[in-house]
C-alpha cells in the first residue's frame, strides 16, 4: 500500500478547524472561543505574568527585526518571543494545538506554511496599537495572524482593549475574553487594539508564514 494511500486513511475531518477554514475563505478572519482550555489559559497566563514580572519583557517596536523602531505613539505593548525549542508544559500544549492547526491546513488548503513566530503580549493600562497591517515591505512570508486571549474570565466591554479588524464595510470590535483566538489573513485586514482603560490586557500573538 502506497504511503499517500496510507495518509488518505489516517486523515481524520476536524470540525473545528473545518469551521476556522470556512471562515478564512467566506470572511477572511475567524473567531474561536474555547480554542484552549481554561485550564491551559491559566497556566499560559501565569506564564506570561511571572516572566513579565521578571523583567524579560522588552518594549515592543514598529517594523521587523532587521528594521524596528520603538514609537510609543503608535504601540505601546511589551513583548516576549517565545522560542519553541525551550518550552515548558503550558507551551507545548500550546504548540502541539498550534502545530495540529497548522499540518491541517497545509493538507487540506495546501497553504504553504513552513515558519511560525509568536511572542507574549502585555498591554498596561492607557497603551494601545494603532491601525495598521501584519506585513512589511521588505518580508511579506506572513500569511495568518493569530491572538490568542489570557485575560481572566470576565473581560467587560469597559475594559476597552478591543481589536478592530477593518472589513470592507463595518469595523469589527472583538473583545479579548479568556480562552478566545483570531486568525485572519495577514496581508489583507488593517487592525488595531484600541486603548486599554483598566487591568493589563494578555495575549499571545504570532504569525504564520510562508516560504
Amino acid at each position: 500500500m502506497s504511503n499517500e494511500l496510507f495518509e488518505q486513511l489516517d486523515f481524520v475531518e476536524n470540525p473545528l478547524f473545518e469551521s476556522i477554514i470556512e471562515d478564512l475563505i467566506h470572511l477572511k478572519y475567524s473567531v474561536v472561543d474555547g480554542f484552549f482550555s481554561e485550564v491551559e489559559v491559566q497556566a499560559l497566563r501565569k506564564n506570561l505574568m511571572a516572566k513579565y514580572e521578571e523583567d524579560r519583557f522588552k518594549k515592543s517596536a514598529i517594523g521587523n527585526r532587521t528594521n524596528e523602531e520603538v514609537d510609543k505613539t503608535i504601540r505601546g505593548d511589551f513583548i516576549l518571543w517565545i522560542d519553541e525549542n525551550k518550552t515548558d508544559i503550558a507551551e507545548q500544549f500550546f504548540f502541539k494545538k498550534i502545530n495540529e492547526l497548522v499540518q491541517y491546513l497545509n493538507r487540506t488548503c495546501f497553504m504553504g506554511i513552513l515558519e511560525k513566530e509568536f511572542h507574549y503580549a502585555l498591554y498596561p493600562k492607557g497603551t494601545f496599537y494603532k491601525r495598521h497591517i501584519d506585513t512589511f515591505q521588505n518580508d511579506d512570508r506572513r500569511k495568518l495572524s493569530l491572538v490568542c486571549y489570557l485575560n481572566e474570565d470576565h473581560w467587560p466591554i469597559e475594559n476597552g482593549g478591543e481589536l478592530t479588524l477593518y472589513l470592507n464595510k463595518t469595523p469589527l470590535d472583538i473583545l479579548p475574553i479568556l480562552g478566545r483566538m483570531v486568525i485572519f489573513e495577514s496581508q489583507l485586514i488593517e487592525h488595531e487594539v484600541k486603548e486599554v482603560k483598566a487591568s493589563e490586557r494578555l495575549s499571545i500573538t504570532g504569525w504564520l508564514k510562508t516560504r
